[in-house]
């Protein structure tokens, strides 16, 4: 049972920075665009991964667990975020803070036998959606010549 047998087995962040510099008034205004395409989460049980696929499928499971607990800490507002958890959160902190903005999309198969891992990915979405990261607010800055 190759589940994803032709996956890569990782997520995938891209980073794009942005310097907006308006020349009549030396004000600088700072963005950031994260790309993320995060691998789905594996039931174990259901597969026959062994070896590094196996450690690969786990270190997934791992860090969108840790996802999770961010995003649920968020969600309730707790003092302290576990950004630092996993990678993938630590890279992701400056993109879940209260002057962010996140858009998620969910891709779901809609195969019977895929049911079970396509509710876990909706329930998924139905939590990040209740995180009310706040108002965004412009990254100003004055150049310092």
């Amino acid at each position: 049972n190759g589940v994803n047998e032709h996956s890569s087995r990782s997520h995938l962040v891209l980073s794009i920075k942005v310097l907006g510099i308006n020349s009549s008034t030396d004000s600088k205004i700072n963005g950031k665009l994260n790309m993320i395409d995060l691998a789905g989460s594996e039931r174990l049980k259901n597969t026959s991964a062994s070896g590094q696929r196996l450690k690969e499928a786990q270190n997934i499971n791992r860090s969108l667990s840790a996802l999770g607990d961010v995003i649920s800490a968020l969600g309730s507002k707790r003092q302290h975020i576990p950004y630092r958890n996993s990678k993938l959160t630590f890279l992701l902190q400056d993109s879940l803070r209260s002057n962010a903005r996140v858009l998620m999309f969910v891709n779901i198969n809609p195969a019977p036998k895929s049911s079970g891992e396509s509710i876990c990915s909706l329930n998924f979405a139905l939590r990040c959606r209740a995180v009310q990261l706040g108002k965004s607010k412009k990254d100003c800055a004055t150049i310092n010549e």
